[in-house]
């Protein structure tokens, strides 16, 4: 169990890492994207400027403090 633990502790330290706003920013815009999708929307675009305002955002609430 205590492997298991540390190995889930690993991902969640790599995947949100200090900023859990921006780990569910960017899922949220993989949802979104795969939602455009499945309706049918070419939606390439979408990724790149979601990863450009979450970034965005971190940085002015980095700034902020």
């Amino acid at each position: 169990m205590n492997a298991l633990r540390r190995f889930g502790t690993f991902w969640w330290d790599f995947v949100v890492g200090d900023d859990w706003r921006s780990a569910a920013g960017v899922v949220v815009a993989i949802g979104a994207t795969a939602a455009l999708v499945a309706g049918g929307v070419d939606a390439w675009w979408l990724m790149p400027a979601a990863v450009a305002a979450v970034l965005w955002l971190s940085l002015r609430r980095a700034a902020a403090s």
